[in-house]
């Protein structure tokens, strides 16, 4: 490895406060969906911690969300499940 290479930052598991960002299309139950797979993965997830934004047109919403993170194979299933809802369009 030389000076050039540019490594992500490690990850130290647990990890409070980990943001997860999903973006779909705005719809009824959109939110509670987020919500159940959240308690679904990360049982100590706070509903009081979502950050809920519109986007510009209304189409499309983006709800952020704290997890404590406990590992990447969590990290992955979470990700996983949110696709599998077919609502999700993107997970940051």
């Amino acid at each position: 490895m030389n000076d050039t290479d540019v490594q992500a930052p490690k990850i130290e598991f647990p990890c409070e406060r980990y943001p997860i960002k999903v973006i779909g299309e705005a719809g009824e139950g959109f939110t509670e969906l987020i919500i159940e797979v959240m308690q679904r993965h990360a049982p100590d997830f706070d509903a009081g911690s979502l950050v809920i934004r519109d986007s510009r047109n209304g189409r499309f919403l983006s709800v952020q969300v704290l997890i404590t993170a406990t590992g990447v194979e969590q990290l992955q299933a979470i990700h996983v499940d949110l696709r599998a809802t077919g609502r999700v369009h993107m997970v940051l």
